[in-house]
């Protein structure tokens, strides 16, 4: 299986749109037949732009949504980094032997 690579202005055009059209991951992967955890970094990495770009054409309660939403997946980040670090700890001086 080839690995697909795709330039920025693809993947800036592509986070631009799911914010645009307020459209899901999960529903852009399939339509685009991409990964979803690809368009999950691409959105991580490029979503503070259009959000910052388009803030002032928003109405108050678009953006305390906006923002709402962004505490939202930074929060669920944090819970995943948290119990990965709880994960690891658990087998720090534990010696694994494999036969």
């Amino acid at each position: 299986m080839s690995r697909q690579v795709f330039d920025e202005d693809f993947k800036r055009s592509t986070v631009q749109m799911m914010i645009e059209q307020n459209k899901p991951v999960a529903q852009a992967a399939r339509e685009l037949d991409i990964n979803p955890n690809t368009l999950h970094n691409w959105k991580k990495k490029f979503s503070s732009e259009f959000i910052r770009e388009s803030l002032p054409q928003m109405t108050e309660d678009q953006q305390l949504r906006a923002f709402q939403k962004r505490i939202r997946d930074l929060e669920e980040e944090n819970a995943i980094l948290k119990r990965l670090c709880t994960s690891s700890r658990k087998t720090i001086g534990k010696i694994l032997i494999y036969s």
